[in-house]
């Protein structure tokens, strides 16, 4: 069985979609916030992996065909955008302003918790991009000598925390604005909290949806400065 599975192509690409699927069924049958559909596939691949003593690089060479849709995917989150253009001119400071201020707001969290915890330049830079899409926080952490593996790891719990936080969030500070829970999601959490902000509302995922792109645009100027600052 285990030879069966490490010679197919398609292995990784299998169990990912598979478990994935299983996981958007258990979220819609009891609708916790814990049920996250991405934790899941995660938690099940790792136990797939383990259960039939199957190396990484084996699952790797079938997976990696479905990261190549990530940009793709992340293109296509401009077409919610586009429906609330008229939304985005009346709102273009305030929503500018909003992407920047949860920029500033990762990049310093980041800064302060290396200070704190003692982190290696390495360790520091590779967290930087946590809160922008993969495939722009691939690229970051590459850039600057991170550890682009774990920056994948730390994008992925990122964004899974807050899709499954931020209803609780918006709840405890009583944002109650469409455009403001739309941004705070997006420059928070990225692509994984923007389904979140999809299932709010039209006008939350199209904010969200921005908030990906620029947000994205802007780590990659302010990491490179930061990176700097330790």
């Amino acid at each position: 069985m285990k030879e069966l599975l490490s010679d197919s192509v398609f292995f990784g690409v299998l169990i990912s979609v598979v478990t994935y699927e299983m996981g958007v069924f258990i979220k819609k049958k009891w609708k916790l916030a814990i049920f996250n559909p991405l934790l899941l596939s995660v938690l099940a691949v790792m136990g797939i992996l383990i259960l039939l003593k199957v190396d990484y690089t084996v699952y790797y060479e079938g997976a990696k065909y479905l990261s190549y849709l990530l940009t793709p995917a992340t293109v296509c989150l401009a077409v919610p955008l586009y429906e609330k253009y008229e939304l985005l001119k009346q709102y273009t400071g305030a929503i500018m302003g909003g992407i920047l201020a949860g920029v500033l707001t990762s990049l310093v969290s980041i800064l302060v918790c290396a200070w704190a915890f003692g982190f290696t330049h390495e360790q520091y830079v590779t967290m930087l991009p946590k809160s922008i899409t993969t495939a722009i926080g691939m690229g970051v952490s590459e850039e600057l000598g991170g550890m682009v593996t774990i920056t994948v790891a730390v994008i992925i719990i990122t964004g899974v925390l807050g899709n499954m936080m931020a209803e609780v969030v918006l709840k405890l500070f009583h944002i109650e604005e469409a455009v403001a829970k739309g941004i705070a999601i997006g420059s928070a959490s990225h692509a994984i909290g923007t389904v979140k902000a999809m299932e709010l509302g039209e006008i939350e995922g199209a904010m969200s949806s921005l908030s990906i792109a620029v947000a994205g645009l802007l780590t990659v100027v302010g990491a490179s400065v930061f990176a700097g600052l330790l």
